[in-house]
Parts: C-alpha cells; sequence; structure tokens
C-alpha cells in the first residue's frame, strides 16, 4: 500500500471516530432533559420576583413656564437652552412697545395731572393767608390740602406710568420695576419660546400670557406612568422599583413608589392607573426630561428558593399538581403547594425536593 493510501485511510479514520464523539455528547445532552425521550425539568434552586410593569417617561418635579408682567416685544436674551441659572438671573428683557394712542394718552395724563397738582398748589396758597387772617376755617383748609396730596398722587402715577412704557424701568418706593425677567428658580432651561422682536402678552387675572421659556429644577426627577388595572391591587406606596430607559440600557437606575392614583383613565381602550415613582439613584448616568422609561415595580422577592416552569403545572379546584415519571413509561400526577410567581416560574413550598424530575405537558396537536 503506497504512503498516500496510508495518509487517505488515516484521515478518514479520525472523521469518522469526531463524528462518532459528537453524536455521543449530543445523545447524552438529550437524555439529560428526557426520560424515555419523554421531556423532563429538574426541580432547582433560583430567584423569583414578582412585578408589575409601569409605562411611562422621565420628568422633572419641578417644571414651569417663565412670563412677563408686561407687555412688549423681546428686545434681549440672556439665556439660552441648555442654560444653568440660579433664581434671580436676567432671562428676558421685555423692551415697551405702546401704540401711538397708547403713548399719546399717557403723556395727556402726565400733563392734565401736573395742571390739576399746580391749580391746587396755587389755592392752598392763597387759603393760607385766609386762614391766618380768619377768613376761612381750619376745616375748609384741611379739605383742600387733601385734595392737593391726591391730585400729587396721581401726577406721581402718571409719570411712573409714562416712564414705564417709555423706557422699560421705574422706582417705587425702594423697590425697583423694570421689563427684564428674572429666573423663578434654580435649574436648567429646556424650551425656549420666544425669539428677539417676538411680541409678549403680559400675564394677567385674565390671561395667560405669553410662555418665554420653560425651565427646571434636573435635580430632582420623578418616573410619571401608567400601571395597568389588573397590577395596580397589588402595588402600593413605598415598594421599591427598577428603571430601564431605552436611551440608556446599561444604567442601573432605582426608585420608590410615591402616588398611585386613585382614579383611572383610558388609553388606547385599556383601563389604567397613573403612578409616580422618585428615583433615588442614577449612578453615573444623565438624565434627560422626557426620557421614555419602563419602571418593574417589585411587588415581592424571593432568593434561592425550589422553582419549576409554571408552564408544567395543572392548576385545578385552587390546587396545583405536576406529573412525575414513573418506571420507564409510566408517570402519577402529585399535589404540591406553590407559592411565589413571576408569570414564567413558580416557587414549589411542598411536594417536590431539589433535583427532582418533572414530566413537561404533552403538546395538543392541531387538527
Amino acid at each position: 500500500m503506497s504512503k498516500k493510501s496510508k495518509k487517505k485511510w488515516i484521515i478518514i479514520f479520525v472523521v469518522v471516530i469526531v463524528l462518532v464523539f459528537i453524536a455521543a455528547i449530543s445523545m447524552s445532552s438529550n437524555s439529560n432533559g428526557s426520560k424515555n425521550g419523554r421531556a423532563t425539568v429538574e426541580v432547582k434552586k433560583m430567584n423569583i420576583v414578582d412585578k408589575a410593569l409601569a409605562i411611562g417617561s422621565i420628568e422633572p418635579v419641578v417644571e414651569i413656564d417663565v412670563k412677563s408682567k408686561v407687555s412688549g416685544v423681546v428686545g434681549k436674551l440672556y439665556a439660552n437652552v441648555g442654560d444653568f441659572v440660579k433664581a434671580g438671573d436676567p432671562l428676558v428683557e421685555v423692551k415697551p412697545d405702546p401704540t401711538p394712542m397708547e403713548l399719546a394718552q399717557t403723556k395727556r395724563e402726565v400733563e392734565m395731572a401736573t395742571i390739576e397738582m399746580e391749580t391746587l398748589k396755587k389755592d392752598m396758597q392763597r387759603n393760607k393767608q385766609l386762614q391766618a387772617k380768619g377768613l376761612i376755617s381750619d376745616q375748609e383748609y384741611e379739605v383742600l390740602e387733601q385734595q392737593y396730596d391726591e391730585a400729587k398722587l396721581r401726577h406721581q402715577i402718571a409719570q411712573e406710568r409714562l416712564d414705564l412704557i417709555e423706557k422699560g424701568k421705574v422706582r417705587i418706593a425702594d423697590t425697583n420695576i423694570e421689563t427684564v425677567v428674572k429666573s423663578p428658580l434654580t435649574g436648567f432651561i429646556l424650551e425656549k419660546s420666544v425669539n428677539l422682536g417676538d411680541p409678549v402678552v403680559p400675564l394677567t387675572s385674565y390671561q395667560p400670557g405669553t410662555p418665554l421659556m420653560r425651565m427646571a429644577d434636573m435635580k430632582d426627577l420623578i418616573f410619571k406612568g401608567t400601571v395597568d388595572e389588573i397590577d395596580v391591587g397589588k402595588i402600593k406606596e413605598g415598594l421599591s422599583c427598577e428603571l430601564q430607559i431605552g436611551a440608556l440600557p446599561a444604567a442601573e437606575i432605582v426608585g420608590h413608589v410615591t402616588l398611585i392614583s386613585l382614579k383611572a383613565k383610558k388609553e388606547d381602550n385599556t383601563t389604567v392607573f397613573p403612578v409616580e415613582i422618585k428615583i433615588d439613584k442614577i449612578g453615573d448616568a444623565v438624565l434627560r426630561a422626557g426620557f421614555s422609561a419602563n419602571a418593574n415595580i417589585i411587588i415581592a422577592k424571593r432568593d434561592s428558593v425550589l422553582s419549576i416552569p409554571e408552564r408544567v403545572v395543572t392548576f385545578r379546584n385552587d390546587s396545583a399538581f405536576v406529573q412525575v415519571p414513573v418506571s420507564e413509561e409510566g408517570s402519577q400526577e402529585r399535589f404540591i403547594k406553590t407559592g411565589l410567581s413571576d408569570a414564567i416560574n413558580i416557587e414549589v413550598l411542598e411536594g417536590l425536593s431539589e433535583g427532582e424530575k418533572v414530566l413537561e405537558k404533552k403538546v395538543k396537536e392541531i387538527t
């Protein structure tokens, strides 16, 4: 036999040995999960967590619209989206933009108030001399003096109003009134609703006013979402939660339930209950307002308990049963006492021991 032939037969022999070895491993692996061709599962210890799912988003606790109390147009912007500002920092300057009619009317009111005040002042000077000669009573002079003080006050109000619509600022007593809108809180600018030159409607008792900016304190965040009515009866305030954020899949974020609404609402023909979850720990993650998130509310948890897949359990008349293999082809129904379930695995309290085998349910053929 030539060397080439010997080499060929050696290669064939090695290939056959490898194939036999792989087949033996495969048969051994299949036999671990079955008994005489019957599929089984093993009773083993594992952790079981019963959870309720809430779907929602990350929102700041404090989020407000910044508005102006004076009318005009946007003259200057001191902050932009994403900026961090402190309470009292300037945000927007609203430049007065009175109509010609408003400006003319205000100026005429100042002139009329000036004339009235000067007239009463002259009357007071004349009546002061008459009072000294005893020609008018003290009471008459006091009435005239009161009229002069009121006229002086009306003149001051008219002048302050003119200064405000012309210059955009005025000082009343010890308070500076100006058209620069300042930040009401310390936080970040989330949105900017106006640009330079945009008109601004003031906030009054009769109108909501123009939103200038939207800002929030991003240090204090919560999860706002909804829970299905099937799960709402299982949860309560204070339960711990694990949050999963789609944009931050590796982030480990935990919190606890702070609010469960007493009133349901309809979403896509489904009854759900709003919930709020306080975020306690975010690690190194950077959260942003509006992030979509899911919250797993931990209802109950069991560590290292005997468990089997819930699919192999038959529930009948408030009792639970499994089929255990007997001899080579037989089986026996056994009563078990179950505990916590996570809808996939279920805790076994009585009836089975660790390492025992339980038969899978037979798959019904579709006819």
